[in-house]
């Protein structure tokens, strides 16, 4: 696939359209549009090595992943440290496309890179060891914004595509819930939302959604999949402790004990430190001058082969509107099957999202 038609990807469609109140869809998708085992491998010619290279980025100051003229993009960003290390330019290809503003916890991409000597022009030299292309490349990245990071890379042969090879891509959406101002340490990583959040209500929704769908319910125009028929592996919603956590004082008062008292963790019951541990967190409730409130932290997990464009913000606005009362696991059903996005909630804002993780067969590479 040439790099024009990867881009086209977010053009316009006929689809069906969103709703008003929802905030202008952008060119560069968050979610992956179809994987396929077809792609024709690039031509090489010897002495050129492609590099599978895992990355991690905060999306805040990122005019999405894919390149674009006259922005900022994770992509762009790293080829300018290639160039910066090989000495020429290269062409960089996602496993995963992502907005602006989404975050990646590992995106996944290949490049191709020709060795030439530095000091003997025109002559090509064996490829880089993996470690020292992570090492080199990183060195150059962490002179800019310090937002982008090279976490692994290594070695693949010359056919294989880091977007067509994925087996499976996982995303993690979190959520903040609690009536005090979002934090300065959570601002853009999350979607803070004021109301209290039903995770009971959220779980029996997500029974709804998973599985085998058509999901033209969760599918934003522009989309330009072949298809709205997915699975959806997983999909789930978990409260998890806020990051970042620091201990508080019950915290610590009951590790202090539990490293005198053995008993404590395997039944705190018997050692009658049970009502004193909920004793202690209440008294916490007035945490003392200058103690910020913790919010309660939701994490919703989806994992699937491929997702629709903008598929899990969707989804992630649906289970908001559930968590609130707004919705009914009976009304989700009921917008899963009206196979039309103008019936789903408000999506999710980008500032939430996280690709988690992307999932390659590199058995016998």
């Amino acid at each position: 696939m040439t790099e024009s038609t990867e881009r086209s990807i977010g053009t316009p469609s006929e689809s069906p359209q969103r709703p008003s109140k929802i905030a202008k869809i952008e060119s560069c998708s968050d979610e992956e549009v179809e994987p396929s085992d077809s792609a024709q491998p690039m031509s090489h010619k010897p002495g050129i090595q492609r590099y599978l290279v895992a990355i991690e980025y905060i999306g805040t100051r990122f005019s999405g992943s894919q390149q674009q003229p006259n922005c900022r993009t994770a992509v762009g960003v790293l080829e300018e440290a290639f160039l910066k290390f090989v000495g020429q330019p290269v062409s960089i290809f996602c496993s995963s496309r992502t907005d602006a503003g989404v975050h990646a916890l590992s995106n996944v991409c290949h490049v191709d890179v020709e060795r030439i000597s530095k000091r003997k022009p025109g002559e090509v030299l064996p490829p880089h060891e993996p470690a020292v292309v992570r090492r080199a490349v990183n060195h150059f990245l962490q002179k800019v914004e310090g937002d982008i990071m090279v976490t692994d890379v290594r070695c693949v042969p010359a056919d294989f595509h880091a977007r067509y090879k994925a087996r499976e891509r996982t995303y993690f959406y979190r959520l903040l819930s609690g009536s005090e101002p979002l934090s300065t340490f959570e601002k853009d990583r999350a979607w803070h939302v004021p109301e209290v959040l039903d995770v009971c209500a959220m779980q029996e929704a997500c029974k709804v959604l998973v599985g085998h769908h058509d999901f033209s319910s969760f599918r934003a125009a522009g989309c330009q999949a072949n298809s709205p028929i997915r699975t959806l592996d997983e999909f789930n919603v978990t409260e998890v402790v806020p990051s970042p956590y620091f201990p508080s004082i019950a915290d610590r008062r009951e590790e202090d004990l539990g490293n005198e008292d053995p008993r404590i963790g395997s039944d705190k019951s018997e050692a009658g430190l049970t009502g004193e541990r909920v004793e202690s967190t209440t008294k916490l409730t007035d945490l003392g001058f200058g103690i910020r409130k913790k919010h309660r932290c939701f994490v919703v997990t989806a994992r699937a082969r491929s997702f629709l464009y903008h598929q899990v913000r969707l989804l992630v606005g649906v289970l908001k509107a559930v968590g609130t009362g707004d919705l009914t696991t009976s009304d989700v059903k009921r917008i899963l099957d009206a196979k039309d996005v103008t019936k789903a909630s408000p999506m999710a804002p980008a500032c939430g999202l996280y690709l988690g993780h992307v999932r390659y067969d590199l058995s016998g590479l």
